[in-house]
């Protein structure tokens, strides 16, 4: 916090008096009128693909004058975050108020349907009388309901509201996106040669580039924040109006966006509240807030800020407006399907821990996604590392990945020295697992269920009625992935009668566990090849793997094609993604690529297989390693 700023009590004090005062009741007024001063408008400035590398942040690197004045204007928060590092699932989050993976529209672009007691929040600002508008992204990972907007388009604004209406703006800034990074440009305005590098980055040319490149980005994006500031300053409505800039998730070089470290998660949020409407801020102009936020809490909070109850499906805690519930001590953080590429993660950080479980330490976190790899920043990376030109640090992204992850955030900003294997960290990992566990069971993870099975056990209900179903054995699937993401060689007894369970996605996760276990999973091969033959393809899909982890890959491949001929376009994914995997052991698997590119309509299926054959056909070479014991 600044030195200007008020101590909390005698910030908390003012205001009380301030609310007091903005409520009461005037001679020869009606309530109405009396309730105006209540109703701010509310302006939200959302850019794509950043995290804090701003000036206010304390970024020297940075060019972003007017995103620094406007920290000095409001309250900076530190510790804001998407609850997943891709944008799809953040808005569902945001515009929801609740957890993506409550709704199981946590994977990339999953267009879920969701129950009709889900609301998006802007509906019950157009009930209470605000203009709404949305310029212009939408991307909300699900179905969006009649009545959200008043207007969303690119032309969309709050001057067309009627004289006097309050207003409830969203405008959306893509210069800074990943895309700004596929193709290099020149001249630069930052200097490549002046980029400080992060540690898990080798010094390439291409990294400097992209990484200059992208301050270029930030500093047009800062432009683009004063122009939609004056636009508001223009129309004097600044005095009126609660302004939030914040981006949509972090990123956007490599191990950024799409990955659960505070690169792709921890967002820049400021909020500008006018004097007026001091009562409803968290600090004064010019402070810094501590508090945990994250993007669940949205939703609530311009609701509070509206005077508008909070549903009580709503999970998120509001952070500014009368009557806030105490701040939360934790978020938690999700990882699924990114694109084409199935994996799983599930963080939860206070202000100086990360806690990271990886259900597929199997995988490296450098698999191959075709928009991801059209950085040069990505390839030149993974030349270096497959040169052995890269550190420890710098080479972990592209190895299997290990099942726990801890980091002090403090201590370590990067997030390179894991401690979850450090005897003095215990208490912190079984601290953080178990708010893991209990988030996990608290919300009916809907991931620990693989997507097409949830999605066929759904059959005209939700995929959160599914998951809330009080016959689904939460418990034993949760248990179970867990043991699976540590398994070692004196699990496999367990899990080999896990394998024979009555719920399909306990074998799957018991299939994944061996597949973890690699070539130490031999002993279970004949249970592996019975369950070749499982009612659900899912199972199939993890024994296959598993199975050419134990040089089986002549029987198991099989298997793994026929299921690239299946109706649900998610299994024939999951599939492919195995295939992808298992890198040259798939080379028969060559004709049926080939057939099925040229059936396949879904574009997610048609970039894995181009890939895929590219690589068995052409290189020789994949870009995954293959699986390792640990």
């Amino acid at each position: 916090m600044s030195e200007t700023c008020l101590t909390r009590r005698e910030f908390l004090r003012d205001a009380a008096f301030a609310l007091s005062a903005a409520t009461m009741v005037l001679p020869g007024r009606g309530l109405a009128q009396a309730a105006t001063p209540d109703r701010p408008n509310i302006l939200w400035i959302v850019s794509e693909d950043n995290t804090t590398l701003l000036g206010c942040y304390g970024d020297k690197f940075a060019t972003t004058p007017r995103l620094d004045r406007l920290a000095r204007e409001g309250v900076l928060y530190e510790n804001a975050f998407a609850n997943t590092p891709v944008c799809a699932p953040s808005r569902a989050t945001l515009i929801t108020g609740m957890y993506a993976l409550c709704l199981g529209s946590q994977h990339m672009r999953s267009k879920i349907e969701v129950p009709a007691f889900v609301r998006f929040f802007p509906s019950y600002l157009r009930e209470a009388g605000y203009y709404c508008t949305n310029n212009a992204k939408e991307d909300y990972n699900m179905p969006k309901p009649a009545g959200v907007w008043d207007e969303s388009s690119r032309q969309a604004h709050y001057q067309n509201r009627r004289p006097g209406q309050p207003f409830f703006a969203v405008f959306n800034i893509a210069t800074s996106h990943e895309s700004c990074l596929h193709q290099p440009a020149d001249p630069l305005r930052h200097d490549p040669a002046k980029v400080v590098l992060p540690p898990y980055h080798p010094d390439t040319p291409e990294l400097r580039h992209d990484w200059a490149q992208y301050y270029d980005k930030l500093e047009q994006m800062d432009a683009q924040v004063a122009r939609l500031l004056a636009e508001l300053d223009q129309a004097g409505l600044a005095d009126d109006t609660i302004v939030f800039y914040y981006a949509d998730n972090g990123g956007v070089l490599p191990r950024s966006k799409r990955f659960l470290y505070d690169s792709g998660t921890h967002v820049p949020l400021i909020v500008r509240v006018p004097p007026k409407y001091q009562y409803l801020a968290a600090a004064p102009p010019g402070c810094r807030e501590a508090r945990l936020v994250s993007f669940v809490d949205f939703a609530p909070t311009v609701l509070n800020l509206a005077r508008i109850p909070v549903p009580d499906h709503m999970q998120g805690l509001a952070f500014l407006g009368p009557n806030q519930p105490p701040p939360r001590d934790l978020v938690y953080l999700y990882r699924d399907r990114m694109d084409h590429l199935y994996d799983m993660s599930r963080a939860v950080r206070d202000r100086q821990f990360k806690y990271i479980r990886n259900y597929y330490p199997q995988r490296p976190q450098g698999a191959y996604q075709d928009y991801f790899y059209k950085q040069p920043s990505v390839q030149s990376w993974r030349q270096a590392w497959r040169q052995n030109r890269c550190n420890v640090a710098q080479s972990r992204f592209w190895l299997p990945k290990p099942p726990d992850e801890l980091y002090d955030v403090q201590a370590d900003h990067h997030e390179v020295n894991n401690l979850a294997d450090k005897p003095e960290y215990r208490p912190e990992l079984a601290r953080l697992r178990q708010a893991l566990d209990d988030f996990q069971m608290k919300t009916r993870d809907a991931g620990l269920l693989p997507e097409s099975d949830v999605l066929e056990r759904a059959a005209g209900r939700t995929v959160y009625d599914v998951t809330h179903d009080p016959n689904l054995p939460l418990t034993e699937i949760l248990a179970t992935a867990n043991r699976a993401a540590h398994a070692g060689p004196g699990d496999l007894p367990w899990l080999q009668t896990r394998l024979k369970h009555s719920d399909p996605a306990v074998r799957y996760w018991a299939a994944v566990g061996c597949a973890v276990l690699a070539e130490r999973a031999a002993p279970a091969e004949e249970s592996l090849l019975t369950c070749l033959k499982d009612a659900s393809p899912n199972v199939r899909i993890a024994a296959a793997e598993a199975l050419c982890a134990c040089g089986q890959a002549d029987r198991a491949l099989p298997v793994l094609v026929d299921l690239l001929e299946h109706t649900n376009g998610h299994t024939a994914l999951h599939a492919l993604n195995i295939i992808d995997f298992i890198g040259q052991q798939a080379r028969p698997a060559v004709p049926a690529l080939r057939s099925l590119l040229k059936r396949t309509n879904e574009e997610y299926i048609a970039r894995t297989a181009e890939h895929v054959l590219a690589v068995l056909t052409e290189a020789g070479d994949t870009p995954n390693p293959p699986p390792r014991a640990r």
